[in-house]
C-alpha cells in the first residue's frame, strides 16, 4: 500500500502572509495538529503547529502577525509513492506529502496510517485465518521454512505421519536438524541449492514411506522466499485424491479473493478525477462509504453515477458481498416488481415451481444499485418504501415478510424534487431515498478533468486495439472548449470512434465532427488550419473566447472586467450577447 492511497488528499493550507488568527482558526474548524505553509508553486515552506501557536500566545505575538515568524521550516515530508511502512519512520504527528516535483499533494497523520493499517490487518487475518484452516485440513503434511532454511511452521499432518512434533523443529535450522539426526536428508536444503522444486522418496522412523516435494516461493525480485515441503504417504493416495481436489478448490477461492480485492483497489486507482469538484465528490464517497446511509447520486447522464456507486461498494464494509446493479427504466413494468421483490411459486402464468428471490434479495449483506429510480412507476414506489423503511420485503404472490440486509444506492438524472411536486414521484420516498446526496457536476463545468480522461482513453484504446495513435495539441485544444452535453460517456465513444476510424496516426482537428468543431470555433483554431473567415466573425468569436476565459479564471465580472480593460457594464452586457449565462452561474457573476 502506498502513502497517496491512505494520505488525506486536497490539504488545509497557509499562505507565508496569513496571520496567526487565520492558522488558529482553521486548526480549529479542521481538529488538525499542524497546518502545510506553501508558496504560490505549490512548494512547501514550513508546517504551523497547535505548538507554535500556543508558544506565540504565551509570547503574546499579536493574531495578524504572519506565519512565517513562528512556523517550522525545517520540516520533514514523505513522497505520495513510498509504502506505508516508510511514514513510521517519522516521528511528526503532521506530514506532508508531496509528488515527484516536490509538490504538495496531501497531509499524512498517524490516524491516517492507523486506519489504513487497520484495515490491511483486518483483512490479513481473516485470509490468515483462511489459510490455516487449508492448511491443518490438509491431509498431506506441510513443512514451511524461510528463505535461509530456518523452519516456521508443520501441520498436523506432518506431526501424524513423521512423529516430529513443532516443538522439536519451529526455528531450528535444516543443516542443524540433518547434523543432529532428525533427518536423513533434507529437501529444503536441495530446494534452496538448485532453487527449483525436488521431489524424493524417503523411509522414515515411523515405519511409513513417503514422497516428499518441496517448492521454493519466490519473491519479486526472483529471491526465494519461502521453501513449502510436502509430505504424502504415498499408500494412501488413492484416498487422498478426492481431498485433494477439496484443497485445490479452497486455494483457488484464496486466490480469486485476493484478485478480487487487488481488482477493487485498481478500481479505485483508476479514477481520473484531476478537477477539485470531481476529487471531493469522491472523498465525499468514500467518507459516507464507511457508514450504511442510503445515498442518492445526481447528475446528467455520463458524468459517472454507476462508477460512483461502485467506489461506495468497494470503500464499504460489503465489499466482499455482492454489488446488484438495476436499471428502472430498462426493465418492463410489468416484470419490474417481480425482478425487483422477487415471486413465489404459481404467482402467475410461467413462474417457476419453486419461485425466485428477486435483486434485493441477490444482494443480500452487499449493495444493490437502482439507477435510473426516477422511472420508478408509482405503483411501485410504496413497495420500495417499505422496504428502505422496514429493511424487508414480502414476495410478490407471498405472505411472510423476508428479511434484508443490503445497502441502498440509487441515481437519476431527473429533478426529483420538481417530480414530487408534479406528483410524477412520492415525496415520502424522496426522503427516504435523499438520506445522503451526492451531486456529480457534468463534465463542462469541470473542465480540468477533460484533458487527462482524453490521456486515460487514448491509452486504453491504443492498448485495446492494439494501436500508436495520439491526438493533436490543437486538437485537443478544442476537445476542451466542447460543451460534452453527453459527459463522460460521450468523450469516450468519441475517442474510440476517432482512433477506430482514422487512419493517421496523429488525429487532426479536420477529423473531428462538425457539431464539435462548431461549437469550439476559436481564431487560434483557424489560423492554426489556415482557414479564413469574415473578419467580423472572427473578432466575435475572440471577443466572447477572452470575456469566456477571464469569467471562469476570475468567477466575478468586476474582476473579470478589471482584467480586460473594460467597464465591468460592458462585461455583462456582452456576456448576456454570447449567452454566457447558460455556462456560468451568471447571477454569482454579478458582482
Amino acid at each position: 500500500m502506498k502513502i497517496k492511497d491512505i494520505m488525506t488528499k486536497s490539504p488545509v493550507t497557509l499562505n507565508p502572509e496569513d496571520g496567526l488568527g487565520k492558522a488558529v482558526q482553521k486548526l480549529m474548524d479542521e481538529d488538525i495538529d499542524g497546518i502545510p505553509v506553501i508558496d504560490a508553486d505549490n512548494e512547501i515552506m514550513g508546517l504551523v503547529s497547535k505548538k507554535h501557536i500556543l508558544t506565540a500566545y504565551i509570547k503574546g505575538i499579536p493574531p495578524d502577525t504572519p506565519v512565517k515568524g513562528i512556523m517550522a521550516t525545517e520540516i520533514d515530508s514523505i513522497r505520495e509513492d513510498e509504502s506505508v511502512e516508510k511514514a513510521w519512520e517519522y516521528p511528526a504527528g503532521t506530514l506532508p506529502v508531496v509528488d515527484e516535483e516536490g509538490k504538495l499533494v496531501g497531509i499524512l497523520t498517524k490516524t491516517n496510517l492507523l486506519m489504513g493499517y487497520y484495515k490491511d490487518l483486518q483483512e490479513v487475518k481473516r485470509l490468515n485465518k483462511e489459510l490455516d484452516a487449508i492448511i491443518e485440513s490438509s491431509y498431506d503434511g506441510f513443512y514451511i521454512t524461510d528463505g535461509n532454511g530456518y523452519t516456521l511452521r508443520i501441520n498436523s499432518a506432518y506431526s501424524r505421519i513423521t512423529g516430529i512434533k513443532p516443538e522439536e523443529v519451529i526455528g531450528k535450522h535444516m543443516k542443524e536438524l540433518v547434523d543432529k539426526g532428525v533427518y536423513s536428508q533434507s529437501v529444503t536444503l536441495l530446494v534452496l541449492k538448485k532453487k527449483k522444486p525436488v521431489t524424493i522418496m524417503h523411509d522414515i522412523k515411523t515405519g511409513k514411506r513417503v514422497l516428499i516435494t518441496g517448492n521454493p516461493v519466490f519473491n519479486e525480485k526472483g529471491e526465494i522466499e519461502r521453501v513449502v515441503t510436502n509430505v504424502r504417504d504415498i499408500t494412501e493416495l488413492n484416498r487422498l485424491k478426492k481431498q485433494l481436489e477439496e484443497t485445490k478448490e479452497l486455494t483457488q477461492r484464496y486466490h480469486m479473493e485476493l484478485q478480487e480485492l487487488r481488482n477493487k483497489q485498481q478500481e479505485l486507482d483508476g479514477i481520473v478525477a484531476k478537477s477539485t469538484e470531481m476529487r471531493k465528490t469522491i472523498e465525499m464517497a468514500e467518507k459516507v462509504a464507511k457508514v450504511d446511509s442510503t445515498v442518492l447520486i445526481l447528475g446528467e447522464s455520463g458524468v459517472g453515477k454507476e462508477i460512483l456507486a461502485k467506489i461506495i461498494h468497494a470503500s464499504s464494509r460489503r465489499n466482499n458481498g455482492p454489488f446488484i446493479k438495476v436499471n428502472c427504466a430498462a426493465i418492463p413494468e410489468t416484470l419490474l416488481e417481480s425482478e425487483l421483490f422477487g415471486y413465489e411459486g404459481g404467482s402467475f402464468t410461467g413462474a417457476k415451481k419453486k419461485g425466485k428471490p428477486g435483486m434485493f434479495e441477490l444482494a443480500r449483506n452487499g449493495t444493490i444499485f437502482l439507477d435510473e429510480i426516477g422511472e420508478l412507476p408509482l405503483n411501485l414506489q410504496p413497495k420500495l418504501l417499505r422496504v428502505i423503511q422496514d429493511r424487508e420485503l414480502i414476495r410478490v404472490g407471498g405472505s411472510h415478510p423476508v428479511e434484508l440486509d443490503v445497502r441502498i444506492i440509487a441515481a437519476t438524472n431527473r429533478d426529483l424534487e420538481e417530480m414530487v411536486r408534479k406528483g410524477k414521484f412520492r415525496e415520502d420516498l424522496f426522503y427516504r431515498l435523499n438520506v445522503v446526496p451526492i451531486t456529480i457536476k457534468p463534465l463542462r463545468e469541470r473542465k480540468d478533468d477533460i484533458l487527462p480522461l482524453i490521456v486515460h482513453f487514448v491509452e486504453r484504446f491504443n492498448k485495446k486495439y492494439q494501436l500508436n495513435k495520439r491526438f493533436a495539441s490543437t486538437t485537443v485544444d478544442i476537445l476542451m472548449e466542447y460543451t460534452w452535453p453527453g459527459n463522460i460517456r460521450e468523450l469516450e465513444n468519441m475517442i474510440e470512434r476517432l482512433m477506430v476510424m482514422v487512419n493517421d496516426d496523429v488525429i487532426q482537428p479536420h477529423h473531428l465532427p462538425g457539431r464539435i468543431k462548431g461549437t469550439a470555433l476559436t481564431i487560434n483554431h483557424l489560423l492554426k488550419d489556415d482557414a479564413i473567415i469574415p473578419l467580423k466573425k472572427a473578432v466575435a468569436e475572440t471577443e466572447k473566447n477572452l470575456i469566456k476565459k477571464a469569467l471562469e479564471k476570475y468567477k466575478t465580472t468586476r474582476k473579470a472586467a478589471k482584467a480586460l480593460g473594460i467597464d465591468q457594464s460592458t462585461v455583462v452586457r456582452k456576456a448576456q450577447k454570447y449567452e454566457l449565462s447558460k455556462v456560468f452561474d451568471f447571477d454569482a457573476h454579478k458582482r
